[in-house]
């Protein structure tokens, strides 16, 4: 199969529709959410229209087909992820994911407990979903927070990490990869650290399970997140991975039914596995949906998406090298990195470039990314961002380098 996938474009119907100015939609924003294949549109009005019922309740068919395919999707996303179906904690978001592992190790009776003498690390590249959750973590539990740097070309500095990851840390929370530099991290390493001081690695896969093969294995993470809506799924969907025996020694942090084994007026207890983490009705066709977007993405082949994605985003880092006063923020080559380009405009804000490019059809993402800390040390205001999907081609690209032209030229960048 050709790594340029730009064909499955068609099975996208929001790109039938144009924009401003009557041009076509050129759909440079996936990083922020991705969008969607009629497959998945269409397989979550299917259980609307056809098996909605609450699941794990009742006796009658709907309610049996609604949990069957509820669990069939967990299932299917366990696969995916290389992991055990009883692996899979199904939330609305990421960010709900890491906040309920943060509240869990907060909880002095779960087996992995933060005490007021644990360390927890980060890093300077963090989105806020995967820092503030440990900064409350911390404040709530007296642990101390730590944070691995950046280096000036946007990657991690390890220079001391034995340091930063010492005897006392207890959990490292790491991005797979920046939504703003889309550096990948050296994630062997880190986990080899954590190991030798017996912590735990939290992964925050949200730029990274959408965009190439990921094997939770192979990475030896204990803990991993993910949305769905970046992964062509449903908004209101996301997954919390984590070790079955890690899993077991966690206490739930939402409360409410179906996640418990046995209730009485004083107190319960929990039911096993995953569930004694999916309090309340979950949202079930947006699980359904996920897992046809699962299946869509495999069948496309995950390292093809990975091949067609490289291309392009060495095209346009390429292509910003040459238009004078714009400067790449990140890594400028493709080594450990993923599709997603920020850059700035000399002069010129980025929320004032991104509005330019909107009136020629082009959706970026413009402002600090959630990653306030980040821009500070940069000491930058924000950064215009393009990030790819499998919609995206060549033309793009060009489109896209062309109204960055014209944004130096609108405001006489070095003139």
């Amino acid at each position: 199969m050709s790594a340029d996938l730009s064909r499955y474009k068609r099975d996208f119907p929001i790109f039938s529709r144009t924009v401003r100015g009557g041009n076509p939609l050129i759909y440079l924003d996936s990083g922020a959410t991705s969008q969607k294949p009629e497959v998945v549109i269409e397989a979550e009005a299917e259980f609307y229209r056809s098996k909605n019922a609450a699941v794990h309740r009742g006796a009658h068919l709907l309610a049996e087909e609604a949990s069957d395919a509820y669990e069939g999707a967990r299932e299917n996303v366990a696969r995916f992820l290389g992991a055990q179906s009883s692996e899979i904690i199904f939330t609305k978001s990421a960010t709900e994911s890491l906040n309920l592992l943060a509240y869990s190790f907060s909880n002095p009776d779960s087996g992995i407990a933060v005490k007021s003498n644990d360390e927890i690390v980060v890093t300077e590249m963090e989105h806020h979903a995967n820092l503030i959750p440990w900064q409350q973590l911390a404040k709530r539990t007296g642990a101390k927070l730590t944070w691995l740097s950046i280096t000036p070309d946007g990657r991690l500095d390890l220079s001391n990490i034995d340091q930063i990851i010492n005897s006392n840390t207890k959990i490292v929370a790491i991005t797979h990869q920046s939504n703003v530099f889309g550096t990948i991290p050296p994630i062997k390493e880190i986990v080899k650290a954590a190991q030798a001081v017996g912590a735990y690695v939290v992964l925050d896969a949200c730029q990274s399970v959408p965009h190439f093969e990921v094997d939770v294995k192979q990475l030896q993470v204990d803990f991993l997140a993910f949305s769905g809506h970046k992964l062509l799924g449903p908004t209101g969907i996301g997954v919390l991975w984590g070790k079955a025996a890690l899993l077991d020694q966690l206490q739930p942090a939402i409360f409410g039914g179906s996640m418990v084994d046995s209730v009485t007026m004083q107190g319960a207890t929990w039911a096993s596995g995953p569930r004694k983490f999916e309090a309340g009705v979950p949202n079930m066709a947006q699980a359904v949906g996920l897992s046809a977007a699962v299946d869509y993405l495999t069948q496309i082949g995950m390292n093809n998406l990975a091949q067609h994605e490289h291309k392009l985003t060495e095209q346009l880092l390429s292509g910003l090298k040459l238009i004078k006063g714009v400067k790449i923020v990140g890594p400028t080559d493709m080594k450990d990195r993923g599709g997603v380009v920020s850059f700035t405009v000399d002069g010129v804000h980025p929320h004032d470039v991104g509005q330019v490019l909107d009136q020629y059809g082009i959706a970026v993402r413009t402002g600090h990314h959630c990653a306030w800390p980040l821009m500070k040390k940069l000491q930058l205001v924000g950064t215009t961002r393009a990030s790819f999907h499998i919609y995206n081609n060549s033309s793009d690209v060009v489109s896209l380098l062309e109204a960055v032209e014209k944004v130096t030229d609108y405001f006489k960048v070095g003139k």
